[in-house]
């Protein structure tokens, strides 16, 4: 019986089947070179964390193109197969998730299989074009922040989620 201590976000997760469960590819994009070295140390240390749970990696890139291009496929030439990814724009008109529903729908796109990008747009923000092509718009928040500190926070918001995923103490410092 769920016990009214124990949120119910952890009684639906137990729900998925594990064995369909395969690590999750994710890609975290962001236009244009990182300014501050403080800045790179942080994004470092929590790709380097994530590591533990995922297949992960940062890419700077040049312009919200490259970022669409990453997302279709066409940016691979190493593969024979291109494989596409979910563009998750990181968007202040996206959808504002709890730590534990993103942790949820990382959990749901496990199951998909499909590789994820999370796209880190400039300081103009994404074009209407990025938007339509986009599977998911994540907000951070209703606040404005740098670009290249949402970066971090989504990084450690991703740590964060895999925690919750692995029942990991790091989430119940909060």
């Amino acid at each position: 019986m769920k016990s009214g201590s124990v949120p119910t976000w952890f009684w639906r997760r137990e729900k998925l089947d594990p064995r369909k469960r395969k690590p999750v590819k994710i890609k975290v994009a962001w236009i244009g070179k990182t300014k501050e070295p403080a800045i790179q140390a942080l994004t470092d240390e929590y790709l380097k964390r994530i590591a533990r749970y995922a297949e992960v990696a940062g890419l700077a890139l040049k312009d919200e193109a490259a970022i669409l291009s990453l997302a279709s496929g066409e940016r691979q030439q190493q593969r024979q197969s291109k494989e596409r990814h979910k563009l998750i724009l990181l968007d202040s008109r996206g959808k504002q998730l709890s730590s534990e529903d993103l942790a949820e729908f990382l959990e749901r796109e496990q199951v998909n299989a499909i590789p994820l990008v999370f796209a880190i747009g400039g300081s103009d923000g994404f074009s209407e074009e990025a938007r339509r092509l986009a599977g998911f718009a994540l907000s951070l928040g209703k606040m404005t922040l740098p670009h290249e500190l949402a970066r971090v926070v989504l990084l450690e918001q991703l740590y964060r989620a895999f925690t919750i995923l692995k029942n990991h103490p790091y989430h119940l410092g909060h």
